[in-house]
């Protein structure tokens, strides 16, 4: 029928237009608040590493912390790095030689409270889905999980804590992973960290081990977008690693930073010279 298929592409034009409209608007103008940098990226990390500071990585066998302790590996930015998971992960390359295993049963988080004592920096990378885990699975994982994790970081002395979360994270949301992560976030910050920085990517683009039908379409749709708009709507996980990377090296006078999509981009593609005012 020529009306209807002439209304299905008015339609379909008009939904585009504004998608790439908002996606403009959020290239542009969307929220970017960084801390300030007085000195430039290698001499900060230069300067950080002097410091032998510890770390620990929940999640690193999932894509982002998979990349996080491959980055951190690299730069040597810690004096010790410990990987806290249900199992111990084989490494083949020698140079995770001196990364530190600590197994525990997420179950029974409380009996294992040694694996976070003695860390100067926690990073939390665990998530799962609901489609995986089920509702109930899925909030223990990105909730209870998390929750306990931080709260064992905290007493063990842990003062940086950077939480992997998501784009839209609303304790208030009527979608249960929105509202889920938003909650998670909201808990974790009154544990009164010295320091608590909340990532809030986007899609995040990677080619995952695990097959996620619904992520992969959406992977898909979004490619060309990203192409145009790289920060309206996706992140690649390199560049969020690097950003997380980079803000631990910053010093910043907020006891809780909240990182969007965009700020994720400026500061993970940071690798020198000197930013003024959240600018590259």
């Amino acid at each position: 029928m020529p009306g209807v298929r002439g209304g299905c592409c008015w339609f379909g034009g008009s939904l585009l237009v504004l998608l790439v409209a908002i996606s403009l608007h959020q290239e542009l103008w969307g929220p970017e608040e960084l801390p300030r940098m007085a000195k430039d990226l290698k001499t900060l990390r230069e300067e950080y590493k002097q410091l032998n500071k510890s770390c620990f990585i929940l999640g690193a066998s999932g894509e982002t912390g998979k990349e996080l302790l491959k980055q951190i590996v690299q730069s040597q930015l810690f004096g010790k790095v410990t990987v806290v998971g249900r199992r111990k992960l084989n490494f083949e390359d020698e140079a995770y030689k001196d990364v530190a295993q600590e197994v525990v049963d997420f179950e029974k988080l409380e009996e294992y409270s040694s694996a976070f004592q003695g860390h100067d920096v926690g990073f939390c990378c665990l998530g799962t889905t609901k489609a995986k885990s089920g509702e109930a699975g899925f909030i223990r994982v990105d909730h209870d999980y998390v929750l306990q994790s931080a709260q064992l970081a905290k007493a063990g002395g842990c003062q940086h804590f950077s939480l992997e979360s998501s784009k839209g994270a609303d304790k208030s949301s009527s979608f249960l992973y929105l509202r889920v992560k938003g909650e998670v976030e909201a808990e974790v910050e009154e544990l009164g960290f010295e320091r608590f920085s909340i990532f809030r990517p986007a899609v995040l683009m990677v080619d995952r081990q695990e097959y996620r039908g619904s992520e992969w379409m959406t992977r898909k749709l979004l490619t060309p977008i990203a192409y145009l708009f790289p920060t309206a709507y996706t992140v690649p996980i390199p560049t969020l690693v690097r950003a997380m990377l980079n803000n631990v090296m910053i010093q910043s006078d907020k006891k809780v930073e909240l990182l969007e999509n965009k700020a994720i981009h400026t500061l993970g593609k940071m690798e020198g010279g000197e930013m003024e005012g959240g600018k590259c």
